[in-house]
């Protein structure tokens, strides 16, 4: 492995699991298979030097049962204003490929994928609330996406909820969670309302995740 880069993104990501997703505490899926839809804005990175902050991204995953027992599909969006070097970057990053082996989600999602459609080239928006955990992403004709925090009953207000992982994940270290509702149509068609949403700071390099202290963790201080 030679290639050298970065992978700062705050992204979005809504599967049809409930709000307890399996992958977060080592359970089965809700109903024993698994759809999930990511969308993403790179905040900070390259590829090799050639950089890649400011695009954005998407990355769909359709899986007849567990994801563990693979036989998955997959298929990239990435924003139609990279240029070839970005694409190409952006895409190795994507796909699992360039890095060590297992070493983010994307690398372990790929090895469960028996298929990868296509990569697409497209206009992606998305309008991210991380802290406030609201979401609105939209791939014309492929997705449309929005995200919002659980809310109480009792009170009315948010109910708060995050997740903190101090090891054990190739994905994050701290994740507010909240509900998502998404369409997909197409070679990926898939539909699911108010269920799992997860909003964070994917960070990885070439070597897997980069395990820095989240500004979405700042609220809880220090002692």
């Amino acid at each position: 492995m030679t290639d050298q880069w970065l992978f700062k993104s705050e992204t979005y990501d809504n599967c049809n699991c409930a709000i307890n997703c399996g992958c977060q505490f080592y359970l089965p899926t809700t109903y024993g298979f698994c759809q999930s839809a990511y969308v993403g804005n790179i905040i900070e990175g390259h590829f090799n030097g050639t950089p890649l902050a400011g695009l954005k991204w998407s990355a769909m995953y359709k899986w007849p049962g567990e994801i563990s027992d693979a036989n998955g599909k997959a298929q990239i969006v990435i924003d139609e204003r990279a240029n070839a070097a970005q694409r190409k970057g952006l895409e190795a990053i994507l796909r699992g490929e360039s890095c060590a082996p297992l070493s983010n989600v994307f690398a372990v999602f790929a090895s469960t994928c028996s298929e990868f459609r296509e990569t697409r080239f497209a206009p992606i928006e998305l309008e991210v609330d991380l802290e406030g955990r609201t979401a609105r992403a939209e791939i014309p004709g492929v997705l449309r996406s929005t995200g919002r925090p659980q809310m109480n009953d009792f009170t009315g207000e948010t109910f708060d909820i995050a997740l903190a992982r101090r090891s054990g994940s190739f994905e994050f270290t701290y994740a507010e969670l909240g509900l998502g509702t998404t369409e997909v149509t197409g070679e990926m068609e898939m539909a699911f309302e108010d269920t799992w949403a997860l909003f964070v700071v994917h960070h990885f390099d070439q070597d897997g995740m980069v395990r820095t202290s989240p500004r979405l963790a700042s609220w809880l201080g220090r002692d």
